[in-house]
């Protein structure tokens, strides 16, 4: 199979779990010292690339960006197991689940009975949305530490994603619901923060690789 009709393939794949037509890239592996060190992300467009009819087109937007965070999430869970980095996999993986919980309650808060993104034909400023994480923050060596800062920084661009949306709106109901999100967001946030007040910080020498791979002529 060509490379171009594989990534089709895994396109297609993406779009039948989440419903959604228009999905983030994929993350890529790390290799091996590829990346020096976790950095903070680019900066994403804070908005829908178009003004919001009404709350239902408000929630598919929402729903959206947090089963985009969840996909994301489990990409990187599995990049980091192609490296045997379990620890960091497996809290990528409870991110993801985190993420996916919340797009689920939004179908279940507006008695949607699957994904109501392509009915809404949504698309962001950007290429992706505001929690969407950015792959090269990875790095095969990083730390639960590096992977909750990647995570505090994606509930940040959320949380300031919704304020900016309930400032910039002429619609009363999109307003409302977006209040409300920018507080559940906000509280992600803290919740973010004092999960890594527990986590340990890494030494000044994480990137110290132990065991190198060793190349053979």
């Amino acid at each position: 199979m060509s490379a171009k009709k594989a990534t089709k393939k895994s396109t297609r794949e993406s779009t039948r779990k989440t419903g959604a037509t228009v999905k983030p890239k994929r993350a890529t592996t790390p290799k091996r010292g590829a990346v020096k060190a976790p950095k903070p992300a680019a900066a994403k467009a804070a908005g829908p690339a178009k003004q919001l009819a009404g709350t239902a087109e408000f929630m598919a937007h929402a729903y959206a960006m947090e089963a985009e965070a969840a996909e994301r999430y489990a990409e990187f869970a599995d990049s980091m197991e192609v490296h045997n980095n379990r620890e960091v996999a497996e809290l990528f993986r409870k991110l993801s689940r985190i993420e996916q919980r919340h797009a689920d309650q939004i179908l279940e808060q507006m008695g949607w009975k699957q994904s109501p993104v392509a009915a809404a034909n949504y698309r962001w400023e950007g290429t992706e949305g505001p929690e969407t994480a950015d792959p090269t923050q990875l790095h095969y060596l990083m730390q639960p530490y590096h992977a909750l800062q990647i995570a505090l920084l994606n509930e940040k661009r959320a949380r300031d994603f919704f304020a900016q949306l309930s400032n910039n709106t002429t619609s009363a109901g999109v307003r409302k619901a977006a209040l409300e999100m920018e507080q559940d967001e906000a509280t992600h946030v803290r919740l973010i923060e004092e999960w890594l007040k527990r986590t340990p910080k890494p030494d000044a020498n994480w990137e110290a690789d132990q065991d190198p791979p060793m190349l053979s002529d």
